[in-house]
């Protein structure tokens, strides 16, 4: 018998997340239609990697301040010992992320949290096929796990956007 183990997961809901994220959506919409964005990996025809400071979409903050509370209670320290950076994920029909990991130095979680996940935008996928979990995001859903682990993102097959922010977190050195 082969038995996987797969380092943590640890799932979170984020209450009613409709009216929150449709704010989001308006302010990220209006700042990626600017061009006041900067992006970086560029894989399979798209920038995985959308950054826009926090200052610049204020309706993220409560998630931003819920997904950091989480973090610090899966790495057993306080919110002020965690230091994080995060980036908007947007795969339009067709796209697709590849397998890799998170793994830095200084990381030691890993977190998503889904503003529009569209009926066949892809699943989440945790450790290498065959043998790995897949996760069907939803809307308010945040996946918490190793930085090292690696995932991928199946092709978005809807006909529609698919919108998530991806998280890494580490410990303060100060």
């Amino acid at each position: 018998m082969l038995t996987i183990t797969l380092p943590a997961l640890n799932l979170a809901l984020i209450p009613d997340p409709e009216a929150i994220n449709s704010q989001i959506l308006k302010q990220f919409w209006l700042l990626y239609e600017q061009g006041s964005t900067r992006q970086s990996h560029f894989f399979h025809g798209r920038f995985e990697n959308i950054y826009i400071d926090l200052e610049r979409i204020p309706a993220l903050l409560p998630i931003v301040a819920q997904v950091k509370s989480t973090a610090a209670t899966i790495l057993k320290c306080e919110i002020s010992d965690l230091k994080y950076g995060f980036w908007f994920n947007l795969m339009r029909p067709g796209d697709q992320t590849s397998l890799h990991n998170h793994e830095e130095d200084d990381e030691l979680l890993s977190a998503v949290y889904y503003i529009t996940t569209p009926q066949g935008s892809g699943d989440l996928i945790l450790g290498k096929p065959p043998l790995a979990l897949r996760l069907q995001p939803y809307a308010g859903l945040v996946a918490y796990f190793p930085p090292q682990l690696p995932h991928a993102v199946d092709t978005n097959n809807s006909n529609h956007d698919r919108l998530a922010i991806a998280f890494n977190f580490g410990l303060n050195t100060n």
